[in-house]
């Protein structure tokens, strides 16, 4: 009997660890079952509810982008689009060969689509499709039962009437990208949005952009709309006024037709910009179609770089343009007056090295405003050699050189203003006595853009005041602390540019009765001795062409400034150019 009570204890123990295992699985059941009704009860309940009501975001109207007069420069139009609700297809493969072949797409081309976004949420569309015609509409709808993945929807489309012009300005849309999101640098985006990637639908995407709206829609198994939840009607975006002019834009982009180089016009007593051409150029509309990656690499590859705003991204040596900075500091520093003279040979030799002035016969003696009429280097050569690097590079940074502008659209680039400082940390040696004589011509490392000079020039028109260039037109006037150097310093470097836009260098951009001051230069893209070299191969390589100036010298209310790459002397190419515009100016404003 004792064996037999020995069985029965070691049965009941192993039933008592039984029982215990069970109660164990049946409070992990219990626990389980409170957390999914408890604590994860939002997240099972939506993704139940997404299995009948269906969230679709509605896209605002865009603002419209308008010129100062009210010509309209960006709107909007209606167009159709596809999209694919991906948990919505039972076959993938079966589903992108149907689809295919119903929207005439390449499987390929559809599959790369739907891919491109693959971490988003199966029930949120994607777009596949757009810009579609009646034809691709009718076929769609009638067969929308048979295709409950796909969801066609009316959307606002960019439209750019003008086509290239002010594209550099305006900017373009294109579809925010997962790096874009997941960067965030656009906060609130998904994944197929069309957003403003550069120019003012870039800088004022959230002023443009609107409040988009939401349709939560009551749906069956195959997409069939059986009612709406909710409904809230998209805000428009805000329209924006800009300060450009688009017939002085027009007559800009006209004049640079051929040639590749950039205008910037502006009105100096309040820094708004009037014209800001870059060519060559490109249409905005073609941005507005979503994309592959290779179509995007052929564009953004284009060895004519068309999509670079050359004002204000365009780095250039400032060539004879400089001699404006040399004047100024060199009457500051008292080490010229007007009356100081110096005899231009037409060559000169300096740390026993030849440097040569533009007109190799000589100037003969030459007092300061005849240096800046006739674009003498000799003078300034001279003039930098006793003045040195470091006053040359402050008196630079003071006229607006060597930062950016802060203009209202993105990508400006500072340009250079180099200095021993400089010479060290960047190329690990000093600086030579040697490049202090080409920069004060404006020749060397020194670097800037087209609106720099612009702003420089507005500078000496406004005799010290400055403002920042912008624009919106709805934006006050920034006006920053006028630059410490004396208006009568000023108003003798103003009266050699008239004298230049008289008689001199830059007197093909005169224009009768308007006072036109200004100065000429030309950017020596290759050593003397390249060229000599190439010129005996009958090769011609031409330098940069530079004019900036401003009108009228008693009231200054325009800066014209023109770059045009390897057009010559500037005298004979962009002075000219700057001279219709001044006269287009005189005619739209006098």
């Amino acid at each position: 009997m004792k064996g037999l009570y020995d069985d029965l204890s070691t049965l009941f123990r192993r039933t008592k660890l039984v029982r215990i295992a069970v109660l164990f699985l049946f409070v992990v059941l219990l626990f389980f079952l409170w957390k999914m009704q408890i604590i994860d009860h939002r997240k099972y309940w939506a993704r139940s509810e997404s299995n009948r009501i269906r969230q679709i975001i509605i896209p605002a109207p865009r603002g419209l982008i308008k010129d100062r007069n009210g010509e309209i420069l960006a709107k909007n139009i209606t167009s159709f689009r596809v999209s694919l609700i991906r948990e919505n297809m039972k076959n993938r493969e079966d589903g992108l060969r149907r689809i295919s072949a119903l929207l005439k797409i390449e499987p390929g081309v559809l599959a790369e689509r739907i891919d491109k976004f693959r971490s988003l949420p199966l029930f949120r569309p994607i777009v596949i499709k757009e810009n579609l015609t009646q034809e691709d509409v009718a076929r769609i709808e009638v067969r929308k039962l048979e295709y409950p993945e796909l969801l066609l929807q009316t959307e606002p489309k960019r439209f750019y009437p003008h086509g290239t012009l002010a594209a550099h300005v305006l900017g373009y849309m294109q579809e925010v990208s997962m790096v874009d999101i997941q960067s965030g640098s656009f906060p609130g985006s998904r994944g197929g949005d069309l957003l403003g990637k550069s120019g003012i639908e870039r800088t004022y995407e959230s002023k443009l952009a609107g409040t988009e709206g939401l349709s939560l829609d009551i749906v069956d198994n195959v997409g069939r709309v059986y009612g709406v939840l909710d409904h809230r009607a998209p805000i428009p975006g805000t329209d924006v006024l800009l300060t450009l002019d688009a017939r002085l834009q027009r007559k800009a982009e006209e004049a640079l037709v051929g040639r590749e180089g950039a205008i910037v016009i502006l009105n100096p007593q309040n820094g708004e910009i009037l014209a800001m051409a870059s060519s060559p150029s490109y249409d905005p509309n073609r941005f507005i179609n979503r994309f592959s990656q290779e179509e995007w690499q052929q564009i953004a590859g284009d060895p004519a770089t068309p999509l670079q705003n050359r004002a204000i991204q365009g780095l250039y040596s400032p060539g004879s343009i400089f001699k404006l900075t040399m004047a100024a500091a060199g009457l500051e520093l008292g080490l010229i007056n007007t009356g100081t003279t110096v005899f231009c040979s037409g060559e000169t030799v300096i740390y026993n090295n030849p440097f040569r002035c533009w007109y190799e016969y000589g100037h003969g003696s030459m007092n300061l405003m005849g240096a800046i009429q006739n674009s003498c280097n000799i003078y300034f050569y001279q003039l930098g050699r006793r003045m040195g690097i470091d006053n040359i590079a402050d008196f630079a940074r003071r006229l607006g050189f060597g930062s950016q502008t802060n203009v209202d659209i993105p990508g400006e680039k500072a340009g250079l203003v180099p200095d021993p400082e400089w010479s060290k940390e960047t190329r690990n040696a000093p600086w030579y006595p040697g490049e202090t004589i080409s920069v004060s011509i404006g020749q060397g490392p020194l670097n800037v853009t087209a609106l720099q000079v612009a702003y420089h020039t507005s500078i000496f028109a406004n005799k010290g005041k400055r403002f920042v260039p912008h624009f919106l037109r709805s934006l006050e006037k920034k006006e920053l602390e006028s630059v410490s150097i004396s208006q009568d310093t000023f108003e003798k470097v103003n009266l050699g540019m008239r004298q230049s836009s008289s008689v001199g260098t830059s007197r093909a951009a005169g224009v009768p009765g308007f006072e036109v001051c200004g100065k000429t230069g030309s950017t020596q893209v290759v050593s003397r001795e390249t060229a000599e070299r190439l010129s005996k191969q009958a090769r011609v390589t031409k330098t940069h062409s530079w004019f900036s100036g401003f009108a009228s010298m008693s009231n200054p209310q325009v800066v014209i400034t023109v770059i045009v790459e390897f057009g010559g002397m500037g005298g004979a190419e962009a002075a000219p150019l700057a001279g219709q515009l001044f006269r287009a100016f005189k005619e739209y404003y006098d």
